[in-house]
């Protein structure tokens, strides 16, 4: 079974705080979503396999460290998932980037894809799929249901918030994909939203309520 990996830096918190504040105007919100997917993404590469390379200092030759491999490739699925992209980007600029687009369907909360584009070896790379809310699960599910279908293996899924009954959704979907969440909240109301919840990041991200 995968595991859930819930931040407990208090700088995280402080910043999911502010942003579950209905005053928290569009620009602040936006902003703390790229700084606190910043932070998740530091515990979130903590595991990545490093590579021993020799490099020449202003001194002397010496050996460091590089990351392993293709490196990685972050997916956001769209719309919301944007900001925390560019949030990882500002941690790891040379990571590529694809998309996935879903909305979901709000008489049954299954998402529908409309779009998917990934970098022609994705499946060579660390994917980390981001998405601001982990409520129902199906979008999470969905997102990573397309990847596997192309091949790719190495996935993580981070969010900001999440509800018990999306992540243990994601975990049986696909228990071999671990989950970072900045928050476990208390439930999931009525309509599928997470209370307490924030309100609809995207909404909240491009000033659209």
């Amino acid at each position: 079974m995968s595991d859930v990996i819930i931040m407990d830096h208090p700088l995280i918190h402080h910043k999911l705080g502010i942003m579950r504040r209905k005053s928290t105007s569009t620009k602040e919100f936006r902003d703390l979503v790229t700084e606190v997917a910043m932070l998740i993404c530091y515990e979130a590469t903590r595991s990545l396999p490093l590579a021993d390379i020799e490099v020449e200092t202003p001194l002397t030759k010496t050996i460091a460290k590089e990351i392993e491999g293709k490196k990685l490739c972050i997916v956001p699925i769209l719309r919301a998932g944007l900001h925390m992209a560019d949030g990882i980007l500002n941690l790891i600029p040379n990571a590529k980037v694809g998309h996935i687009g879903l909305y979901r369907n709000e008489e049954t909360l299954e998402p529908v894809e409309y779009f998917c584009k990934l970098p022609s070896d994705a499946a060579d790379r660390e994917i980390f799929i981001v998405d601001p809310m982990l409520a129902t699960g199906g979008s999470a599910v969905a997102a990573i249901d397309l990847l596997k279908k192309r091949g790719i293996s190495k996935i993580h899924f981070l969010c900001l918030i999440a509800a018990p009954e999306g992540a243990k959704r994601l975990q049986a979907a696909h228990p071999d994909v671990n989950i970072y969440v900045g928050n476990m909240d208390e439930r999931l109301d009525e309509n599928g939203y997470i209370l307490p919840g924030l309100g609809d990041a995207g909404d909240r991200i491009y000033g659209t309520k």
